[in-house]
């Protein structure tokens, strides 16, 4: 239990998805203009990563990983090269879900995503998380938990950046900065503040 805590507090701060690895960035900038809106698509892609990483996990070793097959007489089968596109698959049905959940639901929630919604199914943190949980070979509990934590630091990196942006909005930002200037300069100044996290081991 202790190591899964430890698994899911890294994976929100110390190896944060977003701020940590810069994965799903373009979202990120767009979206963080509302925080309503910030916590609704923060809260779609946690569902999608903690839906997605055990799903994905489960078809990659039970199907594509060398001698997943095994079970049905081949043993030497190595399907691995299709994890891209299977992973991608699985992604694009569970946004797809989720899409219909939140317009049935909550139409203005739906309405001010927009495009953003559907773009969740080629965000790369989506698709990193899955492939991150191959690389590091995480069990099935572990990919859940793995899938939580990068959701919810995700979402802690967009709130946060929703935020400050609403406050910029009443400060004396220079000309020059105004807009997307001072954006990315909050985005790199957070990204500095969470590597302060990568010295602790848990």
């Amino acid at each position: 239990m202790g190591d899964l805590f430890s698994l899911f507090i890294n994976s929100v701060f110390i190896g944060n998805i977003l701020l940590a690895y810069f994965l799903g960035m373009c979202s990120f900038i767009a979206v963080s203009k509302n925080v309503e809106t910030a916590i609704g698509l923060g809260s779609a892609v946690i569902f999608v990563l903690t839906v997605t990483s055990p799903v994905n996990w489960i078809i990659f070793h039970g199907f594509l990983a060398p001698g997943a097959l095994s079970w049905a007489g081949f043993p030497d089968l190595d399907l691995s090269f299709l994890k891209y596109i299977t992973f991608i698959a699985v992604i694009a049905a569970m946004v797809q879900a989720v899409e219909m959940i939140i317009d049935r639901y909550s139409p203005a929630l739906y309405a001010n995503l927009g495009v953003f919604l559907p773009l969740i199914a080629v965000n790369c943190a989506i698709l990193g998380t899955s492939l991150f949980m191959v690389e590091r070979n995480y069990t099935f509990i572990e990919s859940i938990v793995f899938g939580a934590g990068s959701g919810t630091g995700w979402m802690l990196a967009i709130v946060s950046m929703a935020a400050i942006r609403l406050k910029a909005r009443y400060a004396d930002v220079p000309k020059g900065l105004q807009g997307f200037g001072i954006t990315m300069i909050i985005a790199g100044l957070m990204a500095m503040t969470f590597m302060m996290f990568s010295g602790i081991t848990l």
